[in-house]
């Protein structure tokens, strides 16, 4: 049966292009053109982290730090839903160019930015370009592979995400040091052209002609209100404390944005983020549970490098290293549930399964001290890592075969809107519950009252400490770590729990439905 959001489309609209039969050779050299720009975007989500110091030393601007991030994540997360309906009306093969050329040429501008201010202009052009990446990459797969053969390749794609969270620290790190800091932005003229070249003869993919209008007021009242919640989770209680005009104004504008934009979608024709695609039940549940999910890795990937650094005294370079066997089983599990996948057509206890043991795993977090043998901490990240890779792709494919292939960029959108938003809220509630145990231990010590904030940017202040400060320094942070950790198990649970009640619908054996 044809769902709600397929039945608005006016009968003039056609689909156009033949059906793509490539081949699985001619896939895969297809979607390497895909996964350069995936490994760039993502890449640049962590690889900038590294070189932070060394941007401020130069440029100045220390308090305007922050934002050299911010301006990026906001960017590629506001843009996303965008994006998405664009390459449903327009289609997807020329906007993934054009994002590409985007993100190129931000990152061009950030190789050569004079001051701290055009960094950050310029690191939010960048982050439009990932968003669109993102996006249309993964609704391009949708294109190229019928929901039935597509689980086999899903393990490239989140592949490409593990492998650029462990190499961009220690990328980054070895061109700063060896480099320059503005040497992390340069490199991605050569993959970017690689990818345009890739993505220029080898892509053809089917589209959509639709003679609307996108719903540019629906996407700017989203992108609004998901600026005014980014910014209260970020600023709120650290630059700001929560019942501050600034955050209370930010709470209001995003309340009224967000009615607004609820208002905008249920009158609009062909709305920007269509409600009742949400109102889908596989859709609604693989949304929910990509937020979950991500939060919950955020939880790891941001602070067990925290645990390996500061309690048990690794550098980074060792700690970056201590991490690849948790990416590495993220990717084998993929690969291993996509041909699963493919094998049998079933597709929903794998996140049931995933989840249950990401739970677990963080929850051995939560356990873990100074003295846990190495052997069960990388044990436990291997785990972790494994039980990820059950969870992201599979939700993409289930939101992918639930809906109609004219649909499938907006839904790349929301689904993907999802899983950013969970990295993000993750990140800003996660570090927030981390911070403020450490300083509320910390509180009665002397000399450390303040020492909270230090933490989290200099690791090494810890191990020149006296001894008594050193241990209790080394106490906070594991407290700390502990109920971060707790907090990450709790949204894997959340995930687990709505994977139970995700439907299982056979996949399609077709490529736009």
């Amino acid at each position: 049966m044809r769902r709600a959001h397929t039945e608005q489309v006016p009968s003039q609209v056609t689909w156009t292009g033949a059906p793509v039969a490539l081949g699985r050779g001619g896939v895969l050299v297809a979607m390497s053109g895909l996964l350069v720009g995936l490994l760039l975007g993502a890449l640049d989500q962590t690889i900038v982290t590294t070189a932070l110091p060394t941007i401020v030393g130069e440029l100045g601007g220390l308090r305007d730090l922050s934002w050299v991030v911010t301006a990026y994540v906001l960017a590629s997360t506001v843009s996303l839903p965008l994006w998405g309906k664009a390459g449903d009306v327009y289609g997807r093969k020329r906007l993934f160019e054009a994002a590409l050329i985007i993100f190129v040429g931000g990152s061009m501008l950030c190789g050569a930015a004079v001051d701290m201010t055009s960094l950050i202009v310029f690191r939010a052009l960048q982050g439009l370009g990932t968003g669109g990446v993102f996006v249309l990459a993964m609704a391009i797969v949708g294109d190229l592979v019928s929901p039935r053969e597509r689980g086999r390749y899903q393990g490239y794609v989140q592949g490409t995400f593990a492998l650029a969270s462990v190499a961009g620290p220690i990328v980054g790190g070895s061109l700063v040091d060896h480099v320059g800091w503005r040497s992390i932005f340069y490199a991605n003229l050569p993959l970017g052209l690689i990818a345009l070249g890739v993505s220029a003869w080898t892509l053809r993919v089917p589209h959509v002609r639709r003679p609307q209008s996108i719903d540019y007021l629906g996407a700017g009242l989203l992108a609004g209100t998901i600026s005014f919640a980014l910014l209260m989770l970020i600023w709120g209680g650290s630059m700001y404390s929560w019942t501050s005009p600034q955050i209370l104004g930010l709470a209001v504008a995003m309340l009224v944005t967000g009615v607004l934009f609820v208002v905008q979608e249920q009158r609009c024709g062909d709305p920007v983020l269509p409600l009742t695609m949400l109102a889908d039940r596989t859709v609604a549940l693989s949304s929910a549970t990509l937020f979950l999910s991500t939060f919950a890795v955020f939880g790891a990937v941001v602070f067990l490098p925290q645990f390996l650094q500061t309690v048990r005294g690794s550098d980074a370079t060792s700690a970056g290293s201590l991490m690849v066997p948790m990416m590495l089983m993220t990717a084998v599990s993929a690969t291993i549930v996509g041909r699963a996948i493919t094998a049998t057509g079933m597709y929903r206890v794998f996140p049931i399964l995933g989840a249950a043991i990401s739970t677990a795993a963080l929850v051995g977090f939560a356990l873990i001290d100074a003295e846990t043998p190495l052997l069960i901490v990388g044990a436990l990240m291997a785990a972790f890592g494994f039980g990820f890779g059950m969870i992201g792709e599979v939700m993409i494919l289930a939101v992918q075969n639930a809906v109609s292939g004219r649909d499938i960029g907006t839904a790349m959108g929301a689904a993907n809107l999802f899983r950013a938003l969970g990295g993000a809220v993750g990140t800003a509630v996660l570090g927030a519950l981390f911070v403020g145990e450490v300083q509320a231990r910390l509180r009665n010590v002397a000399g450390l009252r303040s020492l909270g904030e230090t933490l989290q940017v200099s690791p090494a202040v810890v191990r020149d400490l006296p001894p008594v400060q050193h241990d209790a320094v080394i106490a906070a942070v594991s407290s700390g770590l502990a109920l971060v950790f707790l907090a990450a198990a709790s949204a894997a649970a959340g995930a687990f729990f709505l994977s139970l009640l995700l439907p299982e619908r056979p996949l399609r054996e077709d490529t736009h439905g």
